[in-house]
């Protein structure tokens, strides 16, 4: 369960095209920020990705990456070209491949290193996609295998692809888009593969001659509803028409802090029951839910003279905060924030992924008033630092520049976490906002697992 946006830079307020994702995974399946530099490789050399081994290119591009840190592939990123990919899970009436070969996550990471446009990344996944097809088991723990969807942007143009085992339908994006966990491409398609329509008519899901409805021929619209993948795409197509025009990376992070509609209305909400329809997922008890918890955020603005990647690179963006990199064209050689050492499913208190843990479910035993006490001042430092980035790009400010200034907020950022932490921590349980026993029992035993302290 994810949720992809997009917005070309017409509709932005800076010019520049503007991508968002939250990824939604199991709760304890950490990732991390991973930089990967550009590289020449051996003629004939071979690249193992998650599950299979391929051809490797002679040459790759740098790549920055939000990476859970059991694969080889990811989940979302962005390329020293601007280039911008995310990933969706999507549900067919045909089963997904059980057999080993290219994951979702490996697609994206293989498109991002080899593809220096969105027109060449977004071929470079589909012509692998055609020779390996995709399958393999893509869950942390048990077994969850899916077909797979992308956003792939840079600064000029933006594709939502949409697949079927290899088959695979292509918009391009006119404004504004976003995708979930469902099939969105109907007729409206720019092309698709070959054998899309032999495929449909092979299982029965059209006629021969009718025109093909890609989303009404694959599409398994109750699996999806199960994962609330077109409540959740209605809703961030809601939140990016509702904008207009003159969007800003700030309002890009509001969304991917949404709670839905009912939440919207309720001052007193707190993340407990069956949850459907929140663009930042919370994992509560029951199957399908196990996948759902934002385990990282990302925004990116690209094009314009800018290359401002802002991650959270914690889980739940709804108690975290969004911190900037300085990646891509214009920005070649910022240095990068410490990202310090790759986190597991084991808590590790050396990790920020796992030391923002501790404030995140902190928060979960009493919502609202735990919320309350520090998220203005989340709002203000978030805030000062747009505005500090602004304030460097208005002025021309270079690579070194941009590099200690990112270094710094993240640096402030991991200070102020602390002290919410222990902020928090004095706020007693309210047992009106306490969770659910199902809820606490499912967190309980995901502390047990990653061999939470206390």
């Amino acid at each position: 369960m994810c949720d992809t946006l997009v917005a070309k830079g017409g509709t932005t307020a800076s010019g520049a095209m503007l991508f968002a994702k939250n990824s939604d995974r199991e709760a304890n399946e950490a990732q991390y920020p991973l930089f990967v530099p550009a590289q020449r490789h051996e003629k004939d050399a071979r690249l193992r990705c998650t599950y299979i081994e391929i051809d490797q290119a002679r040459e790759t591009h740098a790549v920055l990456l939000s990476r859970p840190f059991w694969m080889w592939g990811a989940e979302m990123g962005a390329n020293e070209h601007g280039v911008a990919i995310g990933n969706e899970a999507v549900h067919a009436k045909i089963a997904p491949g059980a057999a080993p070969a290219l994951i979702g996550m490996d697609l994206l990471r293989l498109g991002l290193e080899r593809g220096a446009s969105a027109e060449e990344a977004l071929d470079v996944i589909t012509s692998l996609l055609g020779e390996h097809g995709q399958g393999g088991n893509c869950a942390h723990k048990g077994r969850f295998e899916y077909h797979n969807s992308f956003i792939v942007a840079d600064a000029a143009d933006a594709f939502v692809l949409e697949t079927v085992g290899r088959e695979w339908a292509v918009e391009r994006v006119a404004a504004k888009r976003s995708i979930s966990n469902s099939y969105t491409i109907g007729r409206d398609f720019e092309r698709t593969s070959q054998g899309a329509e032999g495929l449909a008519i092979e299982h029965g899901l059209m006629r021969e001659g009718e025109a093909l409805d890609f989303a009404g021929a694959f599409a398994n619209r109750k699996r999806s509803a199960l994962a609330s993948g077109h409540q959740r795409w209605c809703r961030t197509s809601a939140l990016l028409t509702g904008r207009g025009s003159g969007l800003r990376a700030a309002e890009m992070m509001g969304f991917l802090r949404d709670h839905g509609a009912q939440a919207a209305r309720a001052r007193d909400w707190r993340p407990d029951g069956i949850l459907g329809g929140a663009v930042s997922a919370h994992a509560t008890y029951g199957p399908v839910r196990r996948f759902g918890q934002t385990t990282g955020s990302w925004v990116a603005e690209v094009g314009n003279g800018r290359a401002v990647h802002w991650l959270t690179a914690t889980a739940a963006p709804d108690t975290g905060i969004f911190k900037p990199v300085f990646f891509g064209p214009g920005f070649e050689g910022a240095a990068l924030p410490d990202f310090g050492p790759a986190p597991t499913d084991i808590y590790d208190a050396r990790t920020r992924w796992w030391r923002h843990e501790r404030l995140h479910r902190a928060v979960l035993r009493n919502y609202p008033e735990r919320m309350a006490a520090y998220a203005p001042e989340r709002d203000r430092l978030e805030a000062s630092f747009g505005e500090r980035v602004d304030a460097l790009l208005a002025r021309g400010g270079g690579a070194e520049e941009a590099g200690a200034l990112s270094r710094a907020i993240w640096r402030e950022a991991d200070a102020a976490a602390e002290r919410w932490y222990e902020q928090v921590r004095k706020i007693p349980e309210n047992p009106a906002f306490r969770p659910s026993t199902p809820m606490a029992a499912h967190w309980g035993s995901l502390a047990r697992q990653a061999r939470m302290p206390g």
